[in-house]
């Protein structure tokens, strides 16, 4: 199998050579997607540029087996699911690669993770098998050099307690949790904290009432008493994360680009300032799918950073009647 060095992107010109490479590959070797781009009398060769390429809409990790590579599978992380709604299935085959992108992008925006302590409060991830986010998080936990960095389950006192005497040493201090535990925390305790940065991971979870990016804000940040919280966008189909710090306007490692579609042509890529389905592109997917496109809405900027509005109202992404592609 082909070596892909798609973890030590710098510029943006090698991030378009190596995207096309990457596209080439798993055209030919990820048997659904070569099912899905004949099904669109696609010609890879024809595509010379990243904003040409089809991207595979996101349900099909939950019909699929999403493969581009015949080694042994590693590992399979699973989405949390709703009742009734099937679960999507990331099988992956080299764990290294996950660990090497994560590890990376932290570091990219971050420094190293081993100068924080990180205390995680991810009750709905923790109850649950298969979440790439807790095998993520406990392997920042595992190379943290403080032994308060650990799991919080339902010990919000506990928690508390270790934040605020962690915060008052001036510890680097990562507190990492799920949206309805954060608030949780802020309605029990109040927090001045100087030393901590507060991360939350998206919604509720089904836990509390969905809130807007900005209500939820402001709310944690008067509990926590920071300026700004700070913000992981990631999920069960990519092995990369990109992180806001502060406005919900997040930015990708080198290896990940954001673009958005037209939500109702999905083959057409709109201008940046518009907004549209949010296609991911992620070379750390190279044994999977790299090219894929999302039920989220957003909008990107020429910076290359992109904001998160919202989701589609309904279950399917428009634009796309390959849904049921068999």
């Amino acid at each position: 199998m082909k070596k892909f060095n798609v973890l030590k992107l710098h510029l943006s010109n090698e991030f378009e050579k190596m995207a096309l490479e990457v596209f080439q590959f798993q055209a030919k070797n990820n048997m659904v997607y070569k099912e899905f781009l004949a099904h669109l009398h696609m010609d890879i060769y024809n595509v010379k540029k990243i904003d040409e390429i089809p991207f595979l809409p996101i349900q099909f990790f939950k019909s699929h087996k999403i493969l581009s590579s015949n080694s042994v599978v590693q590992s399979v992380f699973l989405s949390s699911g709703t009742t009734g709604n099937e679960q999507s299935k990331h099988f992956v085959s080299d764990l290294g690669v996950y660990e090497e992108s994560f590890t990376k992008g932290f570091e990219h925006f971050y420094g190293t993770v081993q100068d924080y302590t990180v205390l995680a409060l991810l009750p709905s991830y923790l109850e649950r098998n298969g979440s790439s986010l807790i095998y993520m998080v406990n392997d920042f936990i595992q190379k943290s050099k403080n032994e308060k960095s650990g799991f919080y389950l339902n010990n919000l006192d506990e928690l508390a307690n270790n934040l605020i005497e962690l915060d008052k040493k001036e510890e680097k201090i990562l507190l990492i949790g799920v949206s309805f535990a954060l608030l949780d925390l802020v309605e029990r305790h109040k927090f001045q904290l100087k030393n901590t940065i507060v991360m939350e991971t998206g919604g509720m979870k089904g836990r509390r009432k969905e809130l807007i990016r900005e209500e939820l804000h402001q709310i944690l940040c008067e509990g926590f008493g920071v300026e700004n919280i700070h913000s992981e966008y990631g999920m069960t189909e990519l092995l990369s994360q990109a992180y806001s710090k502060g406005n919900g306007i997040f930015e990708c490692p080198p290896w990940m680009k954001i673009l958005t579609r037209d939500t109702e042509d999905a083959l057409t890529i709109l201008e940046e300032g518009k907004s549209g389905g949010i296609n991911i592109i992620d070379l750390a997917n190279i044994n999977s799918c790299s090219f894929i496109a999302t039920q989220d809405l957003g909008k990107t900027y020429p910076n290359g950073t992109f904001e998160v509005l919202g989701r589609f109202d309904n279950s399917d992404i428009r634009g796309c009647n390959l849904m049921l592609m068999s």
